[in-house]
């Protein structure tokens, strides 16, 4: 394996990432514990499979060196991807004492940054308190990995499904023509659409910021503290309110947060009347099938969630209709592809102007809301204990009070909620009001 230069926006990510606002996602995972020293052997057997997956073994170095020809000119101040030779998975799988309250430790876990200079993953086994099961807590920095991949490497050292041990070996980075392998008109086209894309994203982005009214709950000032929470739903429910009402899973899946919030604001007393927070919902780019490859395939749609309006059935028509209208453009125009925008940025930009970035995000955004698929992982196992529960937990932003995550497993969907502890500390009652707004939806579509 040799170095690889980071994609911009794996460089982006990279730099808007600080000690109090670490920029790493994650994944929490339960299991049933079927012996005492259950969480002990699974610690044991994760850090003797994870040299095995190529990627986890990789670092992240910046990279300074002066270019050695005026293409390459773009990516000085940059970073590149590389092996680790000194890679030692006890440095990154750990056993902590046991918890009485999975989430709770893992929010407390998701505060500390990774180390920048080893491979940037950790795995934390929790052993519950009762003995009746364990979990582990996957971080992985999202210059590492998108929702997608992280998942597929945290599977890489759970027991093989279907199929052999991971063995060592390359990944292959996709590879792209360089632009001096074009020819000239290609070029010209190819700059001329990037331009009109740049500028359609950029007065989008813009415009998004106009006649906002946001709740201060969800954009507080950053403390760096960090709380989760999580919420089991039944699949099965959430398809009787779309089959009855319209539209996506996703769609029903993103009028639950909005409900929810409404739910939540008004009983905590800061109100949700004519609130329409924005909400980022990254969109990937990836080929079905292709989880392999290194690095972030993104862009995203902007959305207005209808918090404020009190009809439940009414506020699935508008997810609905935004979503459509989203769609209809695709993920490569409007406000929520701003993401994009990280191609067109030299890396040396993405170097100085990282922290400027991370503290703009809140003009651009209230909240993240992100959908991660589990292709084909049902069933799966550490050390033979079957995982029952996982909930995704998403990268809080710079001035961000919440971020959302979303993924279905085994016909169930699991909420993961992250927040700034001191801003949010009621997340459980946010969680618990996903279950609530689910059952009105359910009722209010008679189904």
């Amino acid at each position: 394996m040799t170095a690889v230069p980071l994609a911009p926006l794996d460089l982006a990510f990279w730099n808007i990432d600080s000690a109090e606002h670490p920029m790493h996602l994650g994944a929490l995972g339960i299991f049933e514990a079927h012996s005492p020293d259950a969480a002990a052997r699974a610690a044991e057997l994760l850090a003797a499979r994870a040299p095995a997956v190529p990627g986890l073994r990789m670092r992240i170095r910046d990279t300074w060196q002066p270019p050695f020809a005026p293409r390459r000119a773009l990516a000085f101040g940059g970073a590149t991807r590389e092996p680790d030779p000194h890679f030692d998975p006890l440095d990154h799988v750990r056993l902590q004492a046991p918890a009485a309250d999975f989430h709770a430790r893992a929010g407390r876990l998701m505060e500390r940054p990774l180390q920048r200079g080893r491979p940037p993953w950790e795995a934390h086994v929790l052993p519950g308190a009762d003995g009746a099961g364990f979990a582990v807590l996957f971080k992985f920095h999202h210059a590492l990995a998108d929702g997608l991949r992280a998942l597929t490497l945290a599977a890489g050292i759970l027991d093989p499904v279907g199929g052999p041990e991971p063995r060592p070996g390359a990944e292959r980075p996709r590879r792209e023509r360089p632009p001096e392998a074009r020819g000239l008109p290609e070029r010209l086209r190819g700059a001329l659409t990037d331009a009109g894309r740049v500028l359609d994203i950029g007065a989008a982005a813009a415009l998004s910021t106009l006649d906002v009214r946001s709740s201060a709950a969800l954009t507080a000032a950053s403390s760096g503290t960090r709380r989760v929470a999580g919420a089991v739903l039944d699949l099965d429910d959430v398809h009787r309110v779309r089959k009855s009402a319209g539209g996506t899973v996703n769609d029903v899946l993103i009028a639950l947060v909005a409900g929810a919030l409404r739910r939540w604001l008004d009983e905590r007393g800061d109100g949700s009347e004519g609130l329409a927070p924005r909400a980022l919902i990254p969109v990937s780019k990836r080929r079905p099938r292709t989880a392999h490859p290194q690095g972030n395939r993104l862009s995203g749609y902007l959305a207005r969630l209808p918090v404020g309006d009190p009809d439940p059935l009414s506020r699935l028509a508008a997810v609905r209709t935004a979503m459509d209208r989203n769609k209809d453009a695709g993920p490569g125009r409007g406000a929520g592809a701003v993401a994009l925008l990280a191609d067109h940025v030299p890396a040396l930009g993405h170097r100085l102007g990282g922290p400027l970035v991370g503290q703009a995000a809140r003009l651009w955004f209230d909240l993240l809301v992100t959908s991660v698929p589990l292709p084909g992982l049902g069933g799966l196992r550490l050390d033979g204990h079957p995982l029952t529960e996982v909930y995704p937990l998403a990268p809080l932003a710079r001035g961000h009070s919440l971020a959302v995550a979303v993924s279905t497993y085994r016909g169930r969907v699991h909420y993961g909620l992250v927040a700034d502890a001191r801003a949010v500390p009621d997340l459980d009652r946010l969680a618990a009001a996903l279950t609530e707004e689910l059952g009105t939806l359910l009722t209010a579509c008679d189904c």
